[in-house]
């Protein structure tokens, strides 16, 4: 999975996620809703463990910034495995999960390293 597909893995899962949290859910069984919810936090796992090394690979510098999103990555892996390890997910624990400042700090994260790269891209392109 290169850096792109996960920052919109990771995306995706949270504009599920406030989609979720507004249907006033008790739990995620017995809806295709529930169902998605634990795919969307599943495909952010997997999109988050690693990223440092996806970032790296796109030879982002300075190394100092890979180790805040690698922290916020950590942090964010924690309180979403917390959520999947729980028998029912409920709207209300979903909002709680999108307050989350973890999540929030790593969102921030991601959206500054796309614009970026973008940047970047856009000078290699001129040059």
């Amino acid at each position: 999975m290169n850096l792109d597909e996960r920052c919109n893995a990771v995306e995706e899962c949270y504009e599920f996620m406030l989609a979720y949290a507004a249907q006033g859910l008790d739990t995620d069984s017995g809806s295709q809703s529930g169902t998605q919810i634990r795919e969307f936090l599943r495909r952010s796992v997997t999109a988050l463990t690693g990223i440092a090394e996806a970032i790296a690979a796109t030879g982002l510098q300075p190394s100092a910034f890979i180790a805040v999103v690698d922290r916020d990555a950590r942090d964010s892996l924690a309180a979403i495995e917390l959520v999947l390890a729980q028998p029912a997910i409920s709207s209300q624990l979903i909002d709680n999960l999108n307050a989350s400042i973890h999540l929030r700090a790593l969102l921030t994260d991601l959206f500054l390293l796309d614009e970026i790269l973008k940047l970047r891209n856009i000078v290699h392109a001129v040059s």
